[in-house]
């Protein structure tokens, strides 16, 4: 019987580089994960590819995955939908590929009601200094909203009990080595590889 993949499920808050992290990782320390594709109401663009780039659906397609439940998490973004449909997630794990998802906390906490059984790892700064430090380098947001960040940051790193684990991201390369472990010793655990064990013991028998 294959192995069942794994949902992998990378958050942190807003700044602490979730995204450096996640394709330093993609690029230096896995050739078997499945970066989830999310489904969009957004018009495609050219050069993008149904089922590789997003899946585009229409709005009232969309609010239909809503109300059938068939969404892992989504969110209202600029007047369009974007979400993570969870038969795609469910189908590829049952291929035995490891499924990433990189979202914001209250998206992962939303994933954890769905599916309980993923391993969630939090991404957290080295300190809150550190942190609005990397907000501010990034000249994007002015000083109302840096606070604001900085504000919702305190109240996620108290949500940090609800994951599996917690990375601090003080170099990139360190924290994705970090995390390739952690799945790699997912894959390891008794409860994964019991029924594999068990046929070979009966064929000795």
């Amino acid at each position: 019987m294959e192995e069942q993949g794994l949902l992998i499920v990378l958050s942190g808050p807003s700044g602490v580089g979730k995204g450096t992290v996640r394709k330093h990782l993609f690029e230096h320390y896995n050739n078997d994960f499945d970066f989830s594709i999310s489904m969009t109401t957004r018009q495609q663009r050219v050069g993008e590819v149904e089922g590789e780039d997003y899946f585009f659906r229409t709005k009232e397609q969309f609010e239909e995955y809503i109300k059938e439940g068939r969404l892992l998490e989504y969110a209202h973004y600029v007047g369009n939908y974007y979400g993570t449909p969870i038969d795609y997630v469910r189908e590829t794990m049952a291929k035995g590929i490891d499924v990433f998802l990189e979202i914001e906390v209250q998206g992962a906490l939303e994933v954890k009601k769905r599916m309980p059984e993923g391993i969630f790892i939090f991404l957290s700064p080295p300190d809150l200094d550190e942190l609005k430090s990397r907000i501010e380098n990034r000249g994007t947001d002015l000083p109302d909203v840096i606070n604001q960040r900085m504000d919702k940051a305190r109240e996620e790193l108290q949500l940090i009990k609800y994951y599996d684990y917690v990375v601090e991201n003080d170099s990139v390369d360190a924290a994705a080595r970090k995390i390739r472990s952690i799945i790699e010793s997912e894959h390891l655990k008794v409860e994964r590889n019991i029924e594999r064990f068990t046929k070979i013991i009966q064929e000795m028998m």
